[in-house]
This record gives structure tokens, C-alpha cells and sequence, in this order.
């Protein structure tokens, strides 16, 4: 699964989260009702049998027949679930899942001899573990056939998750209803009674009876359709591969579909709206060409005859991997030629890589359990960037995929972080885990290794993992042995010598005797242990600083854990195995040093001007350089920035801030080294300066201190042009440079957009913007009523995805109090702009310096019906915790955060979201402290801020 796929505007600073986005359909969390030391009752008062939210082991499914009939005009379905089970020891007892589901009837079966017995079950049930109890009369018998068959009825959800109603309006205006599924991770059980765990995989027959004006899909092709009634058809759906409840999927709809076959046979299409099907063929070639890759890279061919990728009009999340029927938001499928940005067509090619790289990593081979959710999504994420750089080198996806390594720097630096491998129970633990650490740490400590390995050997590694756990479940250490007994093979990278040790050949041939040495000793003694190396990564939460102090030839290197505050903390005895890389003034060939210990010494070849550490940002580490290393970093930049690549370039720039906020390095400095922005033109570094520097003038602003200008990038603003000309990410530079001018009122971008507004406007809407600054231009016209009239009009007819996501921001960076406040109470009504869209509108009217009040007293106000519509855990509460708070830097708004939220009690006090905005804003408030004024002096010595008081 993958997050929201809008890529939000810098200048907005949304808070973009990784998670899991479901919604809850009970005002009172099941997880709140741990059960006590007493048995647990069921609803009849009687005892329930089993007291543990994990179901036992004893009983597992081989085979479900599914037959679900839903009605979308009463929203109602009734089901039938048969399900052979398999006993490993007698028991009376079949507990599985069951969630808001009302069972009329339970069924034994067993065939004895040529006889079929049938006997009735008693039906249990015990909400607070969304379980029921199945009690035969007798214990079943080891080793006999079983199927239990159990008669239910449901309602469709209003939410997002589960077996959901969603609907769309035609151009004409009519409103259609459509149902469709999103299980992941437990909600299979809100549509069928199931043993709704991952590690109880089995095969799948789901049929589905539908009116004829619709048409059913699923996991698997359909193998016929039968009448039942007058009026009602029956589709049959082909029996699935082995695999678990929640890639479990079906639409019925009215959707309109496209295809085409891979070179190996497989019939790829997607389905849509009637009257956005014309939007599909972008992602129908993507889908074909990552699929071809995916069968080449994994040497596994893949499994099912079709793969499907569905539109679906109401979607909380980014998009989801059902196995051969993948769900997306239609913005993250659909893609119109004429109003659709550069950065949608990026985040349309990542999105459908992620969904199809879980086809092998997530699907083929699962996780065990959800703690090690990282296997699933950090590999998805992982191969977005390995995919997408091979199939689509022109999106320069490399210069997207670091970035996401330093935003998860800023949730991992946090005492409420947590290992990417965390032990989790009930469903809102387990909903916390699909954040950016389960995603994008996980991606980039996967890259990181892959660096350390080399490309080859650890392609060879992932491969033979696939293979040798192909539809089962793993763990963590599964992966680690994969890949340690593939790593001392020769490849180009890596290659074994006669002491038994793997190393770099580049450095190997490339340096003297005396580095030999100093690598032989370190870059490990006894072969590469890659359990050993990986489990410092996965076991434990946060990441090193490591601190480099040069001594002539000799460098000093010390490594602690990185965190935000001040630089007194305590030693927490943390130690990493660090596969450090470095380059020097005098060689650019990247040497390798394996760091296991507290502190150790390198013996360079000759004295340097500089060193720069973690070459290319392929580490996930951070690195201070003493004495007058940053000194002479920052010249280099000054002086000839080139020298080192656009990615080196942007983590000095986000080492340096990340100096600032524990004090190893003055903000005076941080700031100086970004002064060499005026020259820079690749994407990663400005972005990287604007992401250290607008939250910085956010929280000055909090403090009445507006004339902040961006003059740093005037020059890159100016040069800008208003077209949709150049590289992919000459484009998305220009897009986010041209809004950050315009919302922060540069002068000719104002006057550029509002010419341009004028003109779209007078259209009726009818003028071609170019794509890459509609967004500037709506952010301006909707400054004025009648410019926010007219496109909400708009927003209200467009049946394009990308052009509804830039009126939906322009809207919320109006200046206006009112037509705020009205647009968090319309969006929260979920009618013309749809629920799933309120977690964003929230979050960007709280970056607004005009809306943020507006946005934390909605979220208070509301926090009741907030947490009936938005699961507790789910990462749409968190980004909404976070995005309304965390910008607050005074010890009253503290205060408020703090009393409200330990208020709620088991109703949210216990979020990991609560904990990580509280430490935020102690952040915030301490940083702010120590560097306001010093910024003040610094931005006026560099006539960068107005000069009078404040």
C-alpha cells in the first residue's frame, strides 16, 4: 500500500505520512477494550474461549468459497463464506474474525466415508477482538477434512475501509454508486468472516452476484457468469494463488476498462469512470513496462494471468496491492494530457511501480506478522527507485527518492520513534506501523545496503530470497541469511581474496597498501555479516551522527545517536555497523570504511583541503565535520560547487540544519552555506534549502516576524520561465519555485499570475494554463472573492484529478477567515468535496499563517466526530495531529497541546502522533529560543529582512 499520492507544494508544507489510511466505523476503539485477568465474555454473557487478540495456531484455513451479493440501493450485502480448515490438535473451538458483521447461521461439515455430515455451530461472538467462536459439540479430529460454512449479513461502510460505498457524479450530474474493498490490514474481516492474519494464507474462489447494468472484478479473471434470478447474475472468479485475507479484493461497478498484453502474456488493464477512462493510457503503458521489468529483475515470472488497476473514485489512501487487482485514488492512476503536471506523471509512475513490485515483495512472499511491515512496504518503496530509474530514466526519480530519506530523518530523530521492526498486537498498533519509518527508512536502509553490497550481490540476494519463500511467510532474519549467503561473490563491486574477505574493488585497485590494510581490518575481519550489520538498522531506533575531526592524514571518526536537542544528552550506548564512504579534495574515488565501534581512526594516503562523508547520500547517517571541516565545505560550495554531485550538495545543506538543532554547528553558519543557492539549479539541493528554510520562516512567522523575503533564490525565480518546457525536474523545480514566489508575494510573480488568472478566468475556464503553474496562478486569483468563487464553481464540474488538487490548495492558502473556516466544515461534510480529501484541506489550512488558528480549534472542537470517520493509529489522524501542531514554537500553545490531548485518554493520549507533536513543539520552542535573533541579525545583515522592530 502507498500514501496519498498528491505531491503537496513546498511553500504549503503539508505533512506527508507513508501510513496506512483507513476509517473507522465505531465510535469506541476495539483496542481500547483490552481484555482484564478475567475470561472474556461474549455478547450472550457466557464465556468467550479464547482471551488473545492473536488467533491460535491450531486451526488454518486451506481454502475459502466466498459468495457475496451486495445491494447498492439499500447499501447491504449478505455473504456466504465456506472455509476448509485443517486441525492440528482436537479443539471444540474455531475462533477467526468477524467485524460488524451479523452471522445468521454456522455450519460443520465433514465428509466421512462416501457420507457428508452437517452439524450446527454455536456462534459466539466477542467485539473488543472484532472475534467469534465457532463451538462444535465435539473436539475435531486431527488430520480430518473440515468445512465450516457460516451465513451472514453486513452493511456496506460509509468509511473508507472494509467492503465500502463509494460514488461518483457524471458529467451530466447524475450520482452513481459503485462498492469495492480495502482490507489491508484488518478490515477482510468487516466484508467475510476470516482468520484475518497474514500468516494464514490460502487459496481464494469469490463469486459475486451483481445487477446486469454492472460489471464485477477480482483478484483473478473471470471463469463465467451465471443467471440466478430474474434480473441477477453470478460471476464466478478463477481460484487464487495462496495468499493472505487482506489482498483479498472486489469492485462492482459500471467502470469502463483498456488493456493491453506484456511480451509474456499477461493482460494488463485499467479500469475507471466512463468519463475519466480517456485519462487511463499513461498508467496502462507505465503498468506493462514496470510489469516486464519486475518478471526480468526477480527472474520470477509473474504468477496470475491478468493484473487490473482500478480508479476508484473514493480512496483513503495512495493506492493498494490486491493481489491482481490493484486500487488506487484516482488522481495517483489517472493522468490528463492536458492539464496534468511533470510531477504527477512522477508520482503516477512511482505509485503503480510501488503496487507492483508488492505483487512479489509483500504478495508472493509476506511477512509474518505486522511488526516486520517493513518487508512489505520499505522493499515497495525500495523498487519504486530501482524501477522507475531503469524504465523512466527521463524522471530522474534518484532526485525524489533521497529526499525521502531526510524527511524520515526528522521522524527518526525523535524519542517517539520507533525500530523499523517494532513488536505490535491490536489493530491501531498495528495501523501505526505504516508510517515513514516502515516506508522510507526501511527503503533507504535497503538502499544503503545495496550500495555496501554492491548491485549485483544484492540483486542475487532479494532474488533467492523470493525464491526460497515464495507464498510463505518471513521474518527479518530470513531476508538477512538471503542475503549474506550470496555476498562474497564476485561481482563488479565486490569480490573475494585469499584472506576470505569481501571488498570494494574500487578500492582495492585504486588505493595504496596502506589502505588496504586499514579496509582489511574494518571492512570485516570475519566476512560480511549482514545479519549482524542489518539488525543494528532494524532492531533499534533512530540513526547515527558521525563525527569526523581530520588530524593531518589522520581522521578521527566517533559515532553517537542523532538527536534534536541539546548537545548534553546522554549517552545511550547505541552503536551502528556504519558502511561509511568518503571522498576527498584530492581523490574523487569513493573509499569504503566499515565503522563497528564507538570511535576509530583512518590513515589517509595524503593531507587534504577537504572530506565529505556518505559520497552520493547513500547512507542514512548523518556527519558533523569539526575544527574547520564545515569551513571548508562551505568554501568548496562558494567556490566551485560542482565539484561534488547535486546529492552531496544537498546533505551538507541538511547536515548542517540537523547541526543546528542539537548545537554541534551555529545557525549562522547552517544559513552562510546556503548562500551558494543563488547559483545552484538541480532540484535536489534547492529543494533540500527549501525544506530547511520555509519551516524556518514558518515558525518566525508564529512569532510576528513576516518581511522575511525569499531573496536567496531571487536569481533561480527570475530565470524561470511560464511554460511547461525542459526536463521533468527543470519542470517541478520551476512549479514549486514559481508557487513559493507567489504565496510569499514576490512582486512579478503576483503580477504574472493574476495576467494569467485574468485570462483563465475570462475563458470561463476554457484556456490552456500550462500545467506547471496553474498551481501559482490559482494560488493568486483565489486571493480575491470572486477568483475563489470561480474556482470553486470549478472545482464542483472538473472531472480532472490534477486540476481539482490545485484548486483544492489554492483554496486553502487563501488569506480569507471565513471562506477557511467554511472550507473545513464543507470538506468535513464529505458531500462535493469528498472525506477523503479533509486529513489534506486540514493540514494545508494548518500551514496557512492566516488558517492555522482555524485548523487546531477544528481538530479540538471535533475530535469526537474525527475519530468515528478516521481510525485511531491511522496515518490520516496522525498527519492531521501533526499538521496542525507541529509549526508552534511558544510554551502557551504547548500548553494547549499538552492539556488537550491528555484530555482524551484512551480516546488518543496514547498516540505515538501525541508524543511526536509535543516533542516537536519542545523543539521548536527551544530552537527558536537560542536562534531567533540571531536569524534577525543574520537575514539583516544580509538585507534579507526588513529592518525595523517587530
Amino acid at each position: 500500500m502507498i500514501s496519498p499520492s498528491v505531491t503537496w507544494p513546498l511553500a504549503t508544507m503539508p505533512f506527508l505520512s507513508s501510513s496506512l489510511l483507513l476509517l473507522l466505523t465505531v465510535s469506541t476503539p476495539s483496542w481500547c477494550q483490552s481484555s482484564d485477568t478475567t475470561s472474556p465474555k461474549a455478547t450472550n454473557g457466557t464465556p468467550f474461549p479464547w482471551d488473545k487478540i492473536r488467533l491460535p495456531e491450531h486451526i488454518v484455513p486451506v481454502h475459502y468459497d466466498l459468495m457475496i451479493h451486495a445491494n447498492l440501493t439499500t447499501l447491504t450485502f449478505e455473504g456466504t463464506t465456506e472455509i476448509e480448515i485443517a486441525a492440528s490438535r482436537p479443539t471444540s473451538a474455531i475462533i477467526l474474525h468477524s467485524h460488524l458483521l451479523q452471522v445468521s447461521k454456522a455450519t460443520l461439515r465433514r465428509r466421512v466415508g462416501e457420507r457428508l455430515t452437517a452439524e450446527p455451530l454455536r456462534v459466539l461472538e466477542y467485539p473488543p477482538h472484532e472475534q467469534i467462536a465457532l463451538v462444535a459439540s465435539e473436539p475435531l479430529v486431527v488430520g480430518l477434512p473440515y468445512t465450516v460454512v457460516i451465513d451472514y449479513t453486513g452493511h456496506l461502510s460509509g468509511h473508507l475501509n472494509g467492503f465500502y460505498k463509494s460514488t461518483y457524479r457524471t458529467k451530466e450530474g447524475e450520482v452513481r454508486v459503485l462498492a469495492s474493498t480495502h482490507f489491508e490490514p484488518t478490515a477482510a474481516r468487516m466484508a467475510f468472516p476470516c482468520f484475518d492474519e497474514p500468516a494464514f494464507k490460502a487459496n481464494f474462489s469469490v463469486k459475486i452476484r451483481r445487477e446486469p447494468r454492472h460489471v464485477a472484478i477480482s483478484n483473478m479473471p473471470l471463469v463465467k457468469s451465471v443467471t440466478v434470478a430474474e434480473g441477477l447474475l453470478e460471476d464466478h472468479f478463477d481460484v487464487t494463488v495462496k495468499m493472505s485475507t487482506y489482498l483479498v479484493a472486489f469492485i462492482i461497478s459500471d467502470f469502463e476498462s483498456i488493456s493491453k498484453m506484456t511480451k509474456n502474456g499477461v493482460k494488463v488493464s485499467i479500469y475507471a469512470v466512463p468519463d475519466k477512462i480517456h485519462q487511463a493510457d499513461y498508467a496502462l503503458d507505465a503498468a506493462v513496462t514496470l510489469l516486464e521489468f519486475y518478471e526480468d529483475y526477480f527472474s520470477i515470472p509473474y504468477p496470475l494471468p491478468k493484473q487490473d488497476l482500478a480508479a476508484i473514485p473514493d480512496f483513503e489512501s495512495g493506492a493498494m496491492e490486491n493481489w491482481g487487482l490493484t486500487t488506487y485514488r484516482e488522481s495517483a492512476l489517472l493522468f490528463d494530457a492536458e492539464k496534468s503536471s511533470a510531477s504527477d506523471k512522477l508520482d503516477i509512475t512511482l505509485i503503480v511501480s510501488h503496487e507492483l513490485a508488492h505483487q512479489w515483495f509483500g504478495n508472493l512472499v509476506t511477512m509474518e506478522w505486522w511488526n516486520d511491515l517493513w518487508l512489505n512496504e520499505g522493499f515497495a518503496k525500495f523498487m519504486e527507485f530501482v524501477s522507475v530509474s531503469v524504465t523512466h530514466p527521463e524522471l530522474k526519480v534518484e532526485d525524489y527518492f533521497f529526499g525521502k530519506c531526510f524527511d524520515v530523518m526528522e521522524v527518526d530523530a525523535l524519542n517517539s520513534s520507533h525500530p523499523v521492526s517494532t513488536a505490535v498486537e491490536d489493530p491501531a498498533q498495528i495501523r501505526e506501523m505504516f508510517d515513514e519509518v516502515s516506508y522510507e527508512k526501511g527503503a533507504c536502509i535497503l538502499n544503503m545496503l545495496r550500495d555496501y553490497l554492491g548491485a549485483d550481490a544484492f540483486k542475487s540476494g532479494i532474488v533467492q530470497y523470493l525464491l526460497k519463500h515464495s507464498y510463505k511467510n518471513t521474518k527479518n532474519e530470513d531476508l538477512w541469511n538471503s542475503m549474506a549467503s550470496v555476498s562474497c561473490v564476485e561481482t563488479d563491486h565486490l569480490f573475494t581474496t585469499s584472506l576470505g574477505c569481501c571488498l570494494h574493488r574500487e578500492t582495492w585497485a585504486s588505493g595504496p597498501i596502506a589502505g588496504f590494510f586499514c579496509l582489511h581490518q574494518h571492512w570485516q575481519q570475519e566476512g560480511l555479516d549482514v545479519k549482524t550489520m542489518m539488525n543494528t538498522w532494524t532492531l533499534q531506533k533512530g540513526f547515527p551522527l558521525v563525527t569526523v575531526t581530520v588530524r593531518g592524514r589522520n581522521v578521527h571518526m566517533k559515532q553517537e545517536l542523532y538527536r534534536k536537542g541539546p548537545d548534553d544528552a546522554s549517552e545511550t550506548g547505541d552503536l551502528w555497523h556504519v558502511p561509511l564512504t568518503f571522498i576527498t579534495s584530492k581523490s574523487d574515488s569513493v573509499q569504503r570504511f566499515l565503522l563497528k565501534t564507538k570511535t576509530d581512526v583512518l590513515i589517509l594516503p595524503e593531507e587534504v583541503e577537504w572530506i565529505k562523508f556518505n559520497v552520493g547520500m547513500n547512507g542514512y547517517y548523518i556527519v558533523h565535520y569539526e575544527d574547520d571541516g564545515w569551513d571548508s565545505l562551505t568554501a568548496l560550495l562558494k567556490g566551485a560547487h560542482t565539484t561534488i554531485s547535486s546529492n552531496d550538495r544537498a546533505s551538507l545543506i541538511n547536515n548542517a540544519f540537523q547541526l543546528v538543532s542539537n548545537g554541534k554547528l551555529s545557525v549562522e553558519k547552517a544559513l552562510d552555506l546556503t548562500l551558494y543557492l543563488k547559483h545552484e539549479t538541480e532540484i535536489m539541493p534547492v529543494f533540500q534549502g527549501l525544506n530547511e528554510l520555509i519551516p524556518m520562516y514558518k515558525l518566525m512567522e508564529k512569532r510576528d516576524m513576516n518581511e522575511v523575503e525569499n531573496q536567496l533564490l531571487r536569481d533561480l525565480i527570475d530565470n524561470q520561465t511560464w511554460t511547461d518546457e525542459g526536463s521533468v525536474t527543470e519542470r517541478m523545480l520551476r512549479s514549486q519555485l514559481l508557487l513559493l514566489a507567489c504565496v510569499r508575494k514576490y512582486p512579478p510573480c503576483v503580477q504574472r499570475a493574476e495576467a494569467y488568472f485574468r485570462e483563465w478566468k475570462e475563458s470561463d475556464g476554457n484556456l490552456s494554463l500550462p500545467s506547471d503553474v496553474t498551481l501559482a496562478v490559482f494560488a493568486v486569483g483565489v486571493q480575491n472573492p470572486e477568483g475563489w468563487d470561480f474556482l470553486y464553481r470549478k472545482y464542483q464540474s472538473s472531472l480532472s484529478n490534477t486540476e481539482k488538487n490545485n484548486i483544492e490548495v489554492a483554496l486553502c492558502v487563501s488569506q480569507d477567515e471565513e471562506k477557511l473556516q467554511w472550507l473545513l466544515d464543507e470538506s468535513f461534510k464529505g458531500d462535493v468535496i469528498k472525506l477523503q480529501e479533509f486529513p489534506h484541506i486540514l493540514r494545508t489550512v494548518g500551514r496557512n499563517p492566516v488558517g492555522y488558528p482555524l485548523a487546531w480549534k477544528f481538530l479540538r472542537e471535533n475530535w469526537d466526530k474525527l475519530i468515528q470517520k478516521f481510525e485511531l493509529g491511522s496515518s490520516s489522524l496522525t498527519s492531521m495531529v501533526i499538521g496542525t501542531t507541529n509549526q508552534f514554537s511558544t510554551r502557551a500553545r504547548l500548553e494547549e497541546v499538552k492539556e488537550f490531548f491528555s484530555s482524551l485518554k484512551e480516546n488518543g493520549s496514547q498516540l505515538r502522533c501525541v508524543q511526536q507533536t509535543i516533542e516537536t513543539i519542545e523543539e521548536n520552542i527551544r530552537w527558536m529560543d537560542k536562534n531567533f535573533d540571531k536569524i534577525r541579525v543574520w537575514l539583516q545583515s544580509q538585507k534579507l529582512v526588513n529592518c525595523r522592530d517587530h
